[in-house]
């Protein structure tokens, strides 16, 4: 995968919030963590409650960069993919480098859409955080683009270059 390529994920995923992104890493550093992350994607995201028949409510991304401290403990522990909204931070992304992970975008504002690709959900770890909870969820077709590839890509660079080469243009 590079950056700029569509995919579908489908499978399970874990979720993961502020809070549970926290304790989930002070849990690795002590030795204790509460899920088995390896080769796993880790989804940043907080879902609403669930509609009548539905595991989810809306399942859209949250913003990734305030995660980013915690990118190293969970690429140690086995993490292979993070998806959620919005560039990461220079720090991440070298540890993501480094580690051989990737970085997926999924569309923000568009969750109660999303939630038609997740099957199954369950609270996997931390229920005391309610929608901050680590969720393990099965995903059908659900819609991302790379943005972080192992190779250095940025997605979020490259748009930003063309951008700026047509604003020039413009002028």
């Amino acid at each position: 995968m590079k950056a700029g390529d569509r995919v579908l994920i489908s499978g399970s995923v874990l979720t993961s919030r502020d809070a549970s992104s926290r304790r989930l890493s002070e849990d690795i550093g002590a030795g204790r963590p509460p899920v088995d992350l390896k080769d796993r994607l880790v989804f940043y995201m907080g879902p609403t409650p669930p509609p009548p028949g539905r595991p989810l409510g809306a399942v859209g991304p949250t913003t990734s960069a305030r995660m980013d401290a915690y990118v190293p403990e969970l690429i140690e522990a086995g993490v292979k993919a993070f998806m959620g909204k919005g560039r990461r931070s220079e720090q991440a992304k070298k540890a993501m480098l480094e580690g051989q992970t990737v970085y997926l975008v999924a569309t923000g504002g568009a969750g109660a859409l999303l939630a038609r690709h997740v099957g199954e959900a369950k609270v996997a770890a931390y229920p005391e955080l309610g929608p901050e909870a680590i969720y393990e969820i099965n995903m059908d077709e659900f819609p991302a683009i790379v943005a972080n590839d192992i190779y250095g890509g940025d997605l979020f660079d490259k748009e930003w270059a063309k951008w700026r080469t047509r604003a020039k243009a413009a002028l």
